[in-house]
């Protein structure tokens, strides 16, 4: 029974973010896959718990789930771009959501991701829910900036193809996942999969590259709109999604 306080979050959530509308399901593989999407703030992370198809578990960020470290993590990640002048009160709300957090990320369809040794867990909790034919869903962006719709992917996740093919013998599929607040839809291109045969440190380049330009030419494709992008920043300064010259 998830927690009282996250349901009713989650109904408010409903009412409140875009409706999305999922578009691409022929691009999802049935069984297991990792699928990898842009993060668009928290429009990602939020339509995918309310509109995802089937079973899924978001990587979520550890100190999001522990309540002693959400407040640092939360105003370095979130909040820590804004304008100068309004830091400060996004600094106090940092501060006053700990155990909100805490609830949130550990009732939603979350998996828990460390940055110290304990990585080998997230590895771990990801294949045994892939093993159950689940989908994971991994929004890797970080701050350096690879094109007008995507920032540079982190290229740990891809590794995730690594473990599962020691454990199944079988090379995973990685989906592209183009999250479009703006028209409130949520695209899914054609997948690429592990090469267990290549060195895991070319596999991971090889998968990034395919997966940060597959979701930049889906938002290519698509009529002109406003990018939601991952830094949070002013609303001024979302880019278009016109190809750059």
């Amino acid at each position: 029974m998830k927690h009282p306080v996250f349901r009713l979050i989650k109904k408010i959530a409903y009412i409140v973010f875009p409706k999305y509308k999922v578009i691409g399901m022929e691009n999802i593989p049935d069984g297991p896959a990792v699928v990898i999407g842009n993060h668009s703030q928290a429009h990602g992370p939020v339509s995918v718990e309310l509109y995802f198809p089937g079973e899924h578990y978001t990587w979520c960020i550890a100190e999001m789930m522990e309540k002693d470290k959400v407040a640092e993590y939360a105003y370095r990640d979130f909040w820590s771009k804004k304008p100068v002048i309004i830091r400060p009160f996004f600094k106090l709300v940092a501060h006053l959501i700990p155990s909100l957090s805490e609830i949130v990320f550990t009732n939603a369809d979350t998996l828990p991701v460390y940055k110290d040794k304990r990585v080998f867990k997230t590895f771990q909790l990801s294949v045994e829910k892939l093993e159950q034919s689940a989908k994971i869903v991994i929004f890797p962006e970080e701050y350096t900036e690879y094109n007008n719709i995507v920032h540079r992917f982190q290229r740990g996740f891809a590794h995730l193809g690594k473990y599962y093919y020691r454990q199944e013998g079988q090379d995973i599929p990685f989906v592209p996942m183009y999250v479009c607040p703006a028209r409130g839809e949520l695209i899914f291109g054609e997948p690429i999969y592990y090469d267990h045969t290549n060195k895991s440190e070319e596999e991971a380049e090889r998968i990034c590259g395919y997966l940060q330009d597959a979701i930049s030419e889906i938002a290519y494709s698509l009529p002109r709109h406003r990018v939601v992008p991952y830094p949070n920043v002013s609303k001024k300064k979302y880019p278009y999604n016109e190809r750059l010259l």
